[in-house]
């Protein structure tokens, strides 16, 4: 029988792309491969590096002291099955402020970002860099100033309101109490969000031509709503998305807040732990790095799901 010859048509998809690179590859100034190079290396060092050796050592016992002994997926059925601190505090206080905080920014970055965009340049700018600047803040100085306003005593401003108002009979220690430690995280949180995902959509409602809105109106756009429906939101999708992974990365990635508020890791009781507190709790305090690597590999596949699906909601069809 004939040896039969593929035709380039029934090729894969991925020899195809190699190909097409490769001619591209050809004809492509190296001149951009060399400025690019730098990029490229730093990425493979500092993010690509660190992510392979951290599914290694996810699947190993390491004490950062003696040899790493391979264990295979028991640190994994540990999270799953006997880490109660994990399923009972942990996840669903991640989960909990993910929610809130993730959707509820991003929210309040786009509605923010629209109202600035509705005022006089002078005025938008005053504005935009007062709402910015609690992003730029440092962890420490942003705690000092919260932890003053929560005082657990009757000095604490809150605490000091309240009493004034006869609302409560004596001082709350709001910073230690497991009530109320994760909703004042919250608080901070979003005070907090305003970075570079609210100057991302400021920019993309500035840059909509008003051509197009005064067409819409004309097309049979009514009110204020229908135009950020119709026009708005469609016409800056890029950085809606942008603004969306920025809000999901730094949503999970964050961990100090509770931290610095309460003074200790682990948060009392708890309470105010995160995946990232969790982290750093058996990886620099318990020194368990195998198993705080197999954390951190969940937490980057809880990212990377969550991007994708941002990915699907706001990346362009075509």
């Amino acid at each position: 029988m004939d040896r039969i010859v593929d035709s380039p048509k029934k090729k894969s998809k991925f020899k195809a792309f190699l190909e097409r690179e490769k001619r591209e590859f050809k004809t492509d100034s190296k001149l951009a491969y060399a400025f690019s190079s730098v990029y490229v290396i730093l990425f493979l060092v500092f993010i690509v590096a660190p992510i392979i050796v951290a599914m290694f050592l996810s699947l190993t016992d390491y004490d950062m002291i003696s040899e790493a002994k391979f264990v295979g997926l028991r640190n994994y059925v540990y999270l799953l099955t006997t880490d109660e601190e994990f399923m009972k505090y942990i996840l669903p206080n991640t989960i909990k402020y993910a929610v809130i905080v993730g959707p509820g920014g991003y929210i309040l970055s786009f509605f923010l970002a629209w109202i600035l965009s509705q005022l006089p340049h002078k005025l938008r700018t005053i504005l935009a860099v007062i709402i910015y600047s609690p992003s730029l803040t440092a962890g420490i100085t942003m705690s000092v100033v919260w932890k003053i306003l929560f005082a657990g005593d009757a000095e604490g401003y809150l605490n000091s309101i309240l009493l004034n108002l006869n609302l409560i009979s004596e001082p709350v220690v709001w910073l230690q109490s497991t009530q109320y430690l994760l909703p004042i995280m919250i608080i901070v949180a979003l005070w907090s969000s305003m970075g570079l995902g609210f100057l991302s959509m400021l920019a993309g409602i500035l840059s909509i031509s008003p051509d197009l809105y005064e067409a819409a109106y004309m097309d049979g756009i009514k009110n204020r709503f229908q135009e950020i429906i119709y026009i708005t939101i469609p016409s800056m999708k890029p950085q809606m998305l942008f603004g969306a992974v920025m809000s999901i990365v730094g949503t999970f990635a964050s961990g100090a807040i509770g931290v610095q508020l309460s003074g200790s890791n682990p948060t009392p009781q708890y309470a105010g732990s995160l995946i990232v507190n969790h982290i750093e709790d058996y990886a620099f305090q318990r020194y368990d790095m195998g198993y705080a690597a197999a954390l951190s590999v969940v937490l980057l596949i809880l990212i990377y799901l969550m991007s994708r699906l941002f990915f699907r909601l706001f990346s362009e069809k075509d």
